[in-house]
C-alpha cells in the first residue's frame, strides 16, 4: 500500500483557511516550506488537517531522526507529565538533567573529562558556547566560516554567513567575528581542486592572521562539519583534522556545531568523529530530544566550569519534559542500528540522485555524509549559475505529489535530505519515485527555456 495518500489540491481547503488566519495573526516573517498544516504524524508520515498523508522527507529541519511519535518517546514524556512539568533547574534541580549531562560526557568525541550545559536552541546553545569560550580563554574573537548557518539570535547571526533572507536589516552585528571560506569544493574560493589545492582554504588562514587579526585574540573557532544550512557541503577528508591541529598551534579552542549533523545524520552519532576531531566544544539540537526544544553545549570539563556561578543558565533550559524525551531518543540510539541504517539510507538516496545527474543537466553536484544528502541545482554546469527557481518549483511539486522538502545553501538552489532514520526502503523508494518525477518535469520546463 502507498504511504502517500493525496485527496485534494495541495493546499486542501482545511489548510488554506489556516493560512488565512495565520496570515492575520503570525508575523509575515516566519517562512514556510509547504502550504499544508499538520494534523498528525507517525514514523515518516505526516497528515494535513485535510486528510493528505506526506512522506517527511524534511524531518522538522533535521529534528526527527527517531522518527515522529515513536512510542518510546511518548510514553517517557507522558511518566514525566504525571511527576512535574518544570521546576527550573536552577531552583529545584532534577536527577534526568544530570543524568542527560552524563550520558552526553560518555558518547561525544573526546577521552578528557567533560561538562555539558543545556539550553532551548541550537542558537542559543551557539551563543554559550561562544560566551564560554571567550571567558576561558580570555580572547575576543571568533573565527567562522562562509556559507556557516548558526543561528537567528545577535552573535549566532553574526556568525551566520547568508544575507538575505537572515541578516538583512538586522545590524548592526556583534564585532570581533572574523570569517574566511569553507571548504566547499565545488564552488572554490581559490578556483583549486582536490587535492591538488593541499586545502589552501586552510594554509590561507595564516595569510589572513597577518592583514586583518592576531590570532592570540581569537577564543574559537565555529565550524560545521558537514554546512547545513549552507548546502549540504561535506569538506574533503582531513580538513576538520588539519582545521583543529592548526587551532591547537595558536590556542584556539575548537567549537563543533553539530545542530543539524549530529545523532546519527552523517552515520555516525557526530560528524565530527569521521575526521577523528575532539572538539574542546561540541553543540548540538534538532534530534537531540526527538522534537522537544533541547540543544546541548557538551565540552572539556576545565573550559566549561571557567564561567562563575550565575554566569549560565535561564529559566526553561534543560526542561525535564525535554530531557525525559532525550533519554528516551538516545535509547533508541544504543543498538547502534539507527547508525548503520543512517549509512544504508544514504546509500539509497545517492545512486538515485546520481542517476539524475546523468539525466538531467539541472544537476550540478551531489554530496553525501550518511544520509545527509545534498543535490546542489545549477542552471549551466560551466558556469554553476545557481538554479533557485527551479529548486523552489521541485520543492513545490514534490508538496503537490506528497513529498515534503526543504532547500539548502547560500544561494537557494540545494535540494537536501533529511528523511528520519526510521524510514523503510519501500517509503524511500516511493519517495525517490515522486522526487523523480518532478526533477524530470522541472528539467525540461528548464530546457525548453
Amino acid at each position: 500500500m502507498a504511504a502517500i495518500q493525496i485527496r485534494t489540491a495541495i493546499p486542501g481547503p482545511g489548510s488554506r483557511a489556516l493560512m488565512a488566519r495565520r496570515q492575520a495573526a503570525v508575523p509575515r516573517g516566519i517562512a514556510h516550506a509547504t502550504p499544508v498544516f499538520a494534523a498528525s504524524a507517525e514514523g515518516v508520515r505526516i497528515t494535513d488537517v485535510d486528510g493528505n498523508v506526506f512522506l517527511d522527507f524534511a524531518g522538522g529541519i533535521g529534528v526527527m531522526n527517531v522518527g515522529h511519535s515513536d512510542p518510546h518517546v511518548v510514553d517517557a514524556l507522558r511518566r514525566q507529565a504525571t511527576r512535574f512539568t518544570h521546576t527550573c533547574f536552577s531552583v529545584a534541580p532534577y536527577e534526568s538533567y544530570v543524568a542527560l549531562a552524563e550520558r552526553l560526557a560518555a558518547i561525544t568525541p573526546g577521552s578528557f573529562a567533560k561538562k555539558t550545559l543545556f539550553v532551548n536552541s541550537g542558537a542559543e546553545a551557539i551563543e554559550n558556547a561562544v560566551k564560554i569560550a571567550r571567558h576561558a580563554t580570555g580572547r575576543p574573537g571568533v573565527l567562522c566560516f562562509e556559507d556557516g548557518f548558526h543561528g537567528r539570535t545577535l552573535l549566532a547571526l553574526s556568525l551566520t554567513s547568508k544575507v538575505h533572507p537572515y541578516k538583512t536589516g538586522y545590524g548592526p552585528f556583534v564585532g570581533d567575528v572574523w570569517r574566511v571560506p569553507y571548504a566547499y569544493c565545488y564552488r572554490c574560493a581559490y578556483a583549486r581542486t582536490h587535492p591538488d589545492c593541499a586545502f589552501e582554504c586552510l594554509s590561507s588562514i595564516e595569510t589572513y592572521f597577518k592583514r586583518y587579526v592576531d590570532p592570540k585574540t581569537i577564543a574559537a573557532v565555529v565550524v560545521e562539519p558537514v554546512l547545513g544550512e549552507g548546502g549540504f557541503v561535506a569538506p574533503p577528508a582531513g580538513f576538520l583534522s588539519q582545521l583543529a591541529a592548526f587551532c591547537r598551534k595558536h590556542g584556539i579552542l575548537v567549537i563543533a556545531d553539530e545542530v543539524q549533523t549530529g545523532f546519527g545524520r552523517t552515520g555516525r552519532m557526530f560528524a565530527c568523529e569521521h575526521d577523528g576531531v575532539e572538539p574542546d566544544i561540541l553543540v548540538t539540537a534538532k534530534s537531540l530530544a526527538a522534537g522537544l526544544p533541547l540543544a546541548a553545549v557538551v565540552g572539556r570539563a576545565e573550559v566549561m566550569d571557567a564561567p562563575g556561578e550565575g554566569g549560565l543558565g535561564g529559566t526553561y533550559v534543560g526542561s525535564p519534559m525535554a530531557c525525559a524525551a532525550a533519554h528516551a531518543a538516545l535509547d533508541l540510539f544504543e543498538s547502534g542500528e539507527l547508525l548503520r541504517r543512517s549509512e544504508e539510507i544514504g546509500v539509497r538516496i545517492e545512486a538515485r540522485v546520481r542517476e539524475w545527474a546523468e539525466r538531467f543537466a539541472l544537476v550540478g553536484d551531489v554530496r553525501r555524509r550518511g544520509a545527509m544528502v545534498g543535490v546542489e541545482l545549477v542552471r549551466n554546469r560551466q558556469t554553476k549559475e545557481p538554479a533557485k527557481q527551479e529548486t523552489e518549483d521541485v520543492i513545490r511539486m514534490a508538496c503537490e505529489r506528497g513529498v515534503l522538502l526543504i532547500a539548502a545553501g547560500t544561494f537557494g538552489n540545494v535540494v537536501r535530505f533529511l528523511t528520519p532514520l526510521t524510514i523503510s526502503n519501500d517509503e524511500l523508494d516511493e519517495g525517490l519515485e515522486v522526487m523523480t518525477g518532478c526533477m524530470a518535469s522541472v528539467a525540461a520546463q528548464a530546457a525548453a527555456h
